[in-house]
């Protein structure tokens, strides 16, 4: 029998999601004092991270490799515009899509937010193969859920 069999099924402490819940809250928490100097919130920061990857992006693309509401994503997106990091702008061969495409700002800051990673490691104090572990087994998670539809 298992300590979770032999324990009590509904015990908060036994719970996954609570675990999951109270781990991201936490890690988002590591994240914030490191993306203020940027002028970035940590989903303003996924954004980029999106971005510098893979600029351009439609929305319904970007909306896509976030796993973000599109209706989520545009103030989001207007407000980063604002700040001068990303310009959005109706394709010319199809209006109905919007691209998301970075300004010269908003490629400079990749090179401020190459310090992040590391930062976060350091912070977390675990090791990075316990972190590719943790990034592994999320990642089944998210790929569980994702096929219950």
């Amino acid at each position: 029998m298992t300590d979770w069999e032999s324990g009590d099924p509904l015990a908060l402490e036994q719970q996954v999601c609570f675990a999951l819940v109270v781990a991201a809250r936490n890690v988002v928490g590591v994240y914030k004092p490191l993306l203020e100097p940027m002028g970035l919130t940590h989903t303003q920061y996924l954004v980029m991270l999106a971005l510098w990857g893979r600029a351009p992006l439609s929305v319904k693309e970007l909306s896509r490799l976030l796993q973000l509401d599109p209706g989520t994503l545009s103030p989001m997106l207007k407000r980063l515009e604002t700040a001068g990091l990303l310009v959005r702008q109706r394709n010319s061969d199809d209006e109905r899509l919007l691209s998301v495409r970075l300004t010269t700002e908003g490629a400079k800051l990749r090179e401020q937010a190459l310090r992040i990673p590391p930062a976060v490691v350091d912070r977390l104090g675990m090791s990075l193969d316990d972190l590719k572990n943790l990034h592994t087994t999320l990642t089944k998670v998210i790929a569980a859920t994702e096929e219950l539809g």
